[in-house]
């Protein structure tokens, strides 16, 4: 899953709801520097659920603790890894020569100077990829709904758990392409429709005294532009604009929408398959590793730039953006998720990957609700516990319960455990700065199988071409907290993922608005400076980092 939740309208008919309605503010939210770093406020003083970023590297430095640099890495879709505010926290192999065309280190991995990308081969890269849904059905169709009726029963019985995937991932292929191709004929349509909705404007604002005043037009194009523009004016992104404002943000938001949807024609066609011309791997074999190439960026790297700033990204020119652990952090680019859903045999080599070459917190801002492989990504979750490393996974972006809307990989074999089966995964809900409403209204939840919330909306980061970009989606939150376990590992760095957990989660600054604290574990926000004091006072053994003098007992055993 690459979910990118449009800034745009979302359709239902002609009903429209809005995602992000707090973007209308009395300040442009591209210049307003409150807001682009709104997700670092102190709650105490602000009454902002932010995460108090700075007070907790002042504890921390207060404590004498001095930081030991924490590569994290990005399985993602890739990272713009000379970004202005990221070529200073990109990651690289110390052990790799740049460019010789060898595999210095001796890791399988030829020229993996900032990392890997396990979606590319000698033939290119991946963009668009299926839905694993179509995977599945593509697969299992001719297995369980085949020509010979009596060999379809016998399968269905013998492969009683396959069968049952088939049956969820058929359901869900025919209702989401459905939706995704009648999206994008439906934005494609309104784009078409914006010189109507300008003219019928006639450079007056979109308010609905101008809406009102205007003739019912006689032209059909004309009267849906019309209705759409009476729908819209309604909206705290649209309501009073100037024509020439409305008209560039309206074709702003329509690219975005029509790119989103744009590729469904192939993510929902059983037939393509852009994996084994690519990439050139044997995809049915899951114990393969050494494929791929050392292309970081890929095809689009929106999605994880943005992720690797939130976690590392560095103030540069006017930009005021920066990661939780900008002064702590290297980034390792995985590329992992194509435009489409992520693939189980990539996930699980991108985690043995990162592990090795020495990350200590990985971030997965994905997610698909059915996963053929998830026994080898479960192995993989398990080596990287074995290994001390955390994993850090968002919880998703369909405003579900995720007990009853699985969002593989998941920590939880089955939705009936007690506990997850590994120690290391923290899952991700995506909070905003409204107090009202603090879980986002795209966020997944469960008091359960997620762990806390951190803010996931309205997140202004790094994206490709130098640029810096509003995001939001759990896929913004996870790198949030991400972000703060590095922090708290690099200045402690004997910390257990568990107990990285247990901080973050018992610290966290609760809220009782609209059932928030039903909707996780830790029933509130994450609060990265209580969450320092929670580890350092619970589970800190070290010393304050520098050179003390050697004790007595030391000098008598040098002398000896």
């Amino acid at each position: 899953m690459k979910k990118v939740l449009l800034a745009a309208v979302f359709l239902a008919g002609f009903s429209f709801s809005y995602a992000q309605e707090s973007k209308a503010k009395s300040k442009d939210p591209n210049t307003d520097k409150d807001l682009m770093t709104w997700y670092h406020k102190d709650f105490a003083t602000s009454k902002v659920y932010g995460i108090n970023t700075a007070n907790a590297y002042k504890y921390l430095e207060s404590k004498g603790l001095k930081p030991k640099t924490v590569v994290v890495g990005v399985l993602d879709s890739g990272v713009q890894v000379d970004h202005p505010g990221l070529v200073k926290n990109v990651w690289s192999n110390p052990n790799e020569v740049p460019g010789n065309g060898k595999d210095d280190d001796g890791n399988g991995y030829i020229d993996d100077v900032h990392g890997w990308n396990f979606i590319g081969g000698k033939n290119g890269d991946i963009d668009i990829d299926n839905m694993e849904v179509t995977r599945v059905v593509a697969k299992y169709k001719p297995v369980f709904e085949g020509t010979d009726s009596a060999k379809n029963k016998a399968n269905q019985a013998q492969m009683k758990d396959e069968f049952d995937m088939y049956m969820k991932a058929k359901d869900m292929f025919n209702k989401k392409s459905i939706e995704a191709i009648q999206s994008y004929k439906t934005y494609s349509m309104l784009n078409e429709l914006i010189p109507n909705m300008v003219k019928l404007l006639g450079g007056k604002p979109l308010t609905a005294e101008t809406i009102s005043a205007i003739k019912a037009p006689t032209d059909q194009r004309d009267a849906i532009a019309l209705d759409f523009l009476g729908q819209i004016s309604q909206s705290p992104e649209f309501k009073g604009k100037s024509s020439a404002e409305f008209e560039k943000k309206i074709t702003e938001e329509m690219k975005e929408a029509i790119d989103h949807f744009a590729p469904a024609a192939k993510q929902y066609d059983l037939s393509y398959d852009p994996r084994k011309e690519i990439v050139g791997d044997n995809y049915d074999d899951y114990a393969e590793k050494n494929y791929g190439n050392n292309h970081y960026e890929g095809p689009d790297a929106e999605h994880g730039t943005h992720v690797a700033g939130i976690i590392a990204g560095l103030p540069q020119g006017k930009e005021v953006q920066y990661g939780v652990a900008s002064k702590v952090a290297k980034i390792m680019s995985v590329r992992t998720v194509p435009n489409g859903d992520e693939r189980d045999k990539d996930v699980a080599n991108a985690i043995r990957y990162a592990v090795d070459n020495g990350a200590k917190v990985l971030n997965m801002s994905f997610g698909k609700p059915v996963s053929p492989g998830k026994n080898v990504v479960w192995d993989a979750f398990k080596y990287a516990e074995d290994k001390g490393v955390l994993l850090v996974k968002a919880a998703g972006n369909e405003n579900e319960d995720v007990a009853e809307h699985l969002a593989y990989p998941t920590n939880f074999k089955n939705v009936t455990d007690e506990k997850p089966f590994v120690s290391n995964v923290l899952v991700v809900g995506a909070s905003t700065n409204k107090n009202n409403a603090l879980r986002a209204d795209f966020s997944n939840y469960n008091k359960k199988m997620v762990n806390v919330f951190a803010p996931g909306e309205e997140i202004y980061s790094t994206v490709p071409k130098n640029e810096y970009r509003y995001l939001q989606g759990t896929s913004m939150a996870s790198p949030v907290v991400a972000g703060a376990a590095a922090v708290l590992l690099a200045y402690m760095p004997d910390l257990k993922p568990y107990q990285i957990i247990e901080a973050l989660v018992k610290s966290s600054n609760p809220s009782t608005a609209n059932g928030f604290a039903d909707q996780s574990q830790a029933g509130g926000v994450i609060d990265l400076k209580k969450a320092a004091e929670y580890a350092y006072t619970n589970f800190y053994k070290g010393k304050p980092a520098g050179n003390p003098k050697p004790s007595k007992s030391v000098k008598k055993a040098v002398k000896k």
